[in-house]
């Protein structure tokens, strides 16, 4: 094995490499991870093939055979989690779910509290449905209501943005901190529990924050000033995906499926192990709290009460299913390939140099998780491949620390929130908040960027708080 600096430097040259083929070269991430990884393991000196074990020596993969390794490890229940959790959400989105939910938490708090309630519907929607497509369903409730209250929709819309965006980092079945939860080994439902206790204090920060934000006021660009100027007050409900005379679902009905499958996955991971491993409520609620199960079961009701029950064809529901699984599929591959980079860098012996270098430096592993997440994502843009990649970076120094199930997943976690902050003109959701708001990029980067920043380090903060309290088990 080269020396422990040699290995350093290949590790960050590979980095290194793998930042400049996405932003100056804008290679598509997926094939990026995987050349950027043979790259990585030719240079560490993995045989070109597997070295079967002999004797006293053990097995060496190959680098191939390594990267096999590493996606097969990662997308055992990534695959499925993100794909279902992508059919649920798609269901809510063209059913007319998210308006209902907005609308009845608006009438809930009143008219005066308007932009409290849209930050609570945005913080459940965002749950189920990714960050980009929950917020442009939203953008037309947020525009009735700015019209009606005479307001820039910014006033509205940042604060639902920055929730929406915490909750799409930290929460499962987001395909990011999915991913980066199966590399690290960390339990789904724990992740869930927490991330979503952490999202609590989170929306409030993101509605005071937001508000100190639009202290000012900002020049709406001229091409969202006419869509604006032009949007009715008839239309603050989304027809699109509705039917001819077809009603959005209630708002309850849209609460209850969000909220089944976290409550079975709670039952799983906080009930079951109260009862005796091997008893049959053990087994039972084990069972049911599994994510996949869990997701399956609220996509069956979501079925039902969303689609068969509203009139909805048993062809149009299976279009609706399979539209979710194109933007599914792209994501699972990005988060396999971080596996393999991952894996890469366990069997070449960088993770445990970085590992070493991490203890002599005294830096809590916490800390660098969020650290390394946080430069990847300003660096180039995307959360997921800043999730999944500092996961498989940091993959041998958690196993080697052999942290337990609570503390595990609180560093996936204090990953996501990492991949919040620092949001600016390299991610595509930069774009889609400020246009959509009106802001120009000078304004985006003075209220979007902040205010994201402002949310993770919160959110890592937190984390880091619960990681210090939480006895080790």
């Amino acid at each position: 094995m080269l020396p422990l600096p040699i290995l350093i430097l290949i590790g960050l040259a590979g980095l290194g490499l793998l930042l400049l083929l996405i932003i100056r070269f804008k290679m598509q991430a997926f094939y990026a991870l995987i050349l950027v990884s043979i790259i990585v393991g030719l240079a560490a000196g993995l045989p070109l093939t597997t070295i079967p074990a002999d004797g006293d020596i053990p097995e060496r993969l190959g680098v191939i055979q390594a990267i096999i390794a590493g996606v097969g490890g990662t997308l055992g229940s990534v695959a499925v989690l993100v794909a279902l959790g992508s059919m649920l959400g798609k269901i809510i989105e063209l059913s007319g779910g998210a308006e209902s939910l907005a609308g009845r938490f608006t009438s809930w708090l009143g008219p005066k509290r308007v932009g409290i309630a849209l930050v609570v519907a945005a913080g459940i929607l965002a749950i189920p449905v990714f960050f980009d497509a929950g917020f442009i369903i939203l953008i037309p409730i947020i525009f009735a209501f700015s019209k009606v209250a005479g307001l820039n929709p910014v006033k509205f819309g940042l604060p639902v943005a920055g929730i929406m965006l915490a909750v799409h980092v930290a929460v499962p079945p987001h395909p990011g901190i999915v991913g980066g939860s199966a590399i690290l080994g960390a339990d789904i439902g724990w992740v869930t529990i927490l991330a979503l206790g952490v999202s609590v204090p989170l929306a409030v920060l993101a509605y005071l924050v937001g508000k100190w934000l639009n202290r000012r006021e900002y020049a709406m660009i001229a091409a969202t000033k006419e869509m604006f100027d032009g949007f009715g007050t008839e239309r603050s409900t989304v027809k699109a995906g509705l039917g001819e005379g077809e009603k959005a679902p209630g708002a309850g009905t849209v609460l209850g499926l969000i909220l089944l499958p976290l409550v079975l996955i709670m039952l799983g991971t906080a009930v079951a192990p109260a009862f005796e491993k091997g008893s049959f409520w053990n087994g039972l609620l084990t069972m049911i709290g599994q994510p996949i199960f869990a997701l399956m079961v609220a996509i069956a009701a979501a079925m039902y009460f969303l689609g068969i029950r509203r009139g909805w064809s048993a062809a149009h529901l299976g279009e609706v299913m399979e539209s979710a699984l194109p933007s599914a599929a792209v994501i699972i591959l990005v988060t396999g390939a971080g596996g393999a980079f991952g894996r890469i860098l366990t069997e070449t012996g960088i993770g445990g140099a970085v590992a070493n270098t991490l203890a002599s430096t005294g830096m809590p592993l916490i800390l660098a998780a969020f650290l390394i997440s946080q430069i990847m994502r300003a660096a180039q843009g995307s959360a997921t491949v800043a999730i999944v990649t500092t996961a498989g970076l940091l993959l041998p120094t958690v196993t080697a620390l052999g942290l337990d199930t609570v503390h595990t997943a609180l560093v996936a976690i204090a990953i996501g929130y990492g991949a919040l902050g620092l949001s600016h003109v390299n991610d595509s959701g930069f774009w889609v908040v400020t246009r959509y708001l009106g802001l120009s990029v000078k304004d985006g980067l003075r209220t979007w960027t902040p205010l994201t920043t402002v949310l993770g380090v919160a959110g890592f903060l937190i984390t880091w708080l619960l990681y210090v309290l939480i006895p080790v088990a």
